[in-house]
């Protein structure tokens, strides 16, 4: 199979595969070609691409076109097939123009979130990263020191750091601000992630609601209006003693629940920072505005969409490996095994022959 790979329009600053990425599907029997400076931004040259066995050309022209944001779908071939972060439940109408098309849509948004699947969770690889870079741009922005210092002058002490929502993302952001010093309380409508809170270092918040926010999966599902209204006064008290505040909560084709109203702002102290990660989909924090740093009252708040894409090196290696993962699992020496009795394609592959095969998009097609 021929693989392309496109250069991604700025400001995204991943490339879908890197060089180990393509030395592994070359070794699997795949050819690779990459579209010129595909990898600047993420560490790679095109020499090094050339020295992992991809070639240097037209990345349009081929069987499978991987990309992180699909830019432009018009240029994918008829006949062909796409994968990566394609938005189905954001753009559904995307999805059925490429179908007419022909084009086969692999989409990691709704890849199965199971064990099998794991090496292939590109929305978790990528979480890991942002949940990190989150608190990298939250220390830069705070007027306070993470660790607790003790000096000359006197002692310095440390950071007290509220983590909204436990998942990848979350709990990354945990682990990096516990590795800086911070004294670190998280909370998360499921219950059970208290054990992975409290396993790295972090103190579980608990609030009373009526019921677990547990799906099957063992992911959040939606809030009711009253268990919301509980939550944000809840949290009230601990937003009036955190240094930083970092909001994780997303529903994958939802928006994301609001946590942090107006009033809970009124109560942050100043020279606080919120960093929202939930800003391009409605915001877990009422003045986030999606990549703008809005100051209100001494307190900071962020709303960054790109954090994965600041870490561009990582973050394109884990995508790539993401991707050789799953290539691997659909295909044969035959090409693709198109097989959706398989969990994890029946998932995956939400457009193929022509149609939009997966009931969700499918139903948004059909609601608009």
């Amino acid at each position: 199979m021929l693989i392309g790979v496109p250069a991604q329009a700025p400001p995204e600053r991943r490339a879908s595969l890197l060089p180990d990425a393509v030395s592994r599907l070359v070794s699997a029997g795949h050819s690779v070609v990459v579209e010129g400076s595909a990898g600047d931004h993420a560490g790679a040259t095109d020499d090094a691409y050339r020295e992992a066995g991809a070639s240097i050309g037209d990345p349009w022209s081929v069987d499978l076109v991987a990309v992180v944001g699909l830019d432009d779908p018009d240029r994918v071939p008829a006949g062909s097939s796409v994968v990566g972060l394609v938005r189905p439940l954001e753009a559904p109408e995307r999805v059925a123009g490429l179908a007419a098309r022909n084009v086969s849509v692999l989409s990691f948004e709704l890849l199965p979130r199971t064990t099998l699947a794991q090496s292939m969770d590109v929305l978790s690889s990528q979480a890991t990263v942002a949940g990190y870079r989150s608190i990298i741009e939250a220390a830069a922005h705070s007027p306070f020191l993470f660790p607790m210092l003790t000096t000359a002058a006197g002692t310095v002490k440390p950071a007290k750091v509220l983590i909204l929502g436990a998942g990848v993302a979350g709990l990354q952001a945990i682990a990096t601000a516990r590795r800086l010093g911070a004294v670190v309380r998280a909370f998360d409508v499921r219950a059970a992630a208290a054990e992975q809170v409290e396993s790295l270092g972090a103190k579980f918040v608990e609030l009373d609601l009526s019921s677990d926010h547990t799906d099957a999966g063992g992911y959040a599902t939606e809030l009711a209006d009253d268990d919301q209204t509980r939550i944000i006064r809840g949290l009230d008290g601990e937003i009036a003693a955190a240094d930083v505040v970092v909001s994780t909560a997303q529903i994958p084709g939802r928006p994301a629940p609001l946590l942090v109203d107006d009033q809970s702002l009124e109560l942050a102290r100043p020279g606080s920072v919120f960093v929202d990660l939930a800003a391009a989909t409605g915001g877990n924090i009422s003045a986030s505005v999606p990549d703008q740093v809005v100051e209100r009252s001494g307190v900071t708040i962020l709303g960054p969409t790109d954090l994965a894409s600041r870490v561009a090196a990582e973050a394109s290696a884990l995508y790539g490996r993401n991707i050789v993962n799953l290539v691997a699992h659909l295909t044969t020496d035959a090409g693709w095994t198109w097989d959706f009795d398989d969990e994890i394609a029946d998932g995956v592959v939400v457009a193929h022959e022509g149609a939009v095969r997966h009931p969700r998009v499918a139903a948004l097609l059909e609601s608009s």
